[in-house]
């Protein structure tokens, strides 16, 4: 009798094959693949729906990749401790290797996950994330004392706008992958280590 434990589907829906996938969806996957080196999981597990896939994208970028106030590393804080929240195990993983790397810092996310609170980032990035993780448990809290606190370490309005956004959009990923039991591509346990 074997010990081996067998190697989990990356999702419990079907996934497409790569060749099936309408051209745009094919395109943005190979050029994740040719940035990586590996297609995460998690833009195989949407293909499944692929209107879903281009809205779901279009959205991540808006909020992850636009110029602002927060950096790119603050931006993935916020994923990985609202996931860590969400109990959310691949985007934790998988953006806690984005942190790792944008930080350039092999620690950070761990802390970050662990207990953002204990982590070693600057005491406005605590502020930015107790923020986020009122947002992602009990959004219906928010009030006037919370965008205070924020203001206090000269977050402006559209900062405050950007981390409740980053925190609700990953709260429905997060969803999203627990549900589809989206599993973390082993290449992202060692990136920026």
């Amino acid at each position: 009798m074997s010990n081996a434990i067998a190697t989990p589907a990356i999702s419990r829906f079907p996934v497409p094959e790569l060749d099936s996938l309408p051209e745009d969806l094919r395109a943005r996957i190979l050029a994740v693949q040719d940035k990586s080196g590996f297609i995460p999981n998690v833009f195989l597990t949407l293909a499944h729906r692929p209107d879903e896939f281009r809205a779901f994208f279009a959205y991540h970028d808006a909020l992850m990749d636009k110029p602002g106030n927060l950096s790119k590393a603050e931006c993935e804080m916020i994923v990985v401790a609202t996931s860590n929240l969400n109990q959310c195990q691949y985007c934790v993983v998988a953006h806690g290797a984005i942190l790792r790397i944008r930080a350039k810092d092999p620690l950070i996310a761990d802390q970050v996950a662990i207990n953002y609170r204990k982590a070693d980032i600057s005491e406005r990035q605590k502020a930015m994330l107790d923020f986020a993780v009122k947002v992602s448990a009990s959004a219906h809290l928010v009030g006037e004392a919370d965008f205070a606190a924020l203001k206090a370490h000269d977050f402006d309005e559209d900062d405050i706008w950007d981390i409740a956004a980053i925190a609700a959009f990953f709260g429905m990923s997060n969803r999203l992958a627990n549900v589809t039991s989206m599993r973390p591509n082993a290449e992202f346990y060692a990136l920026g280590r």
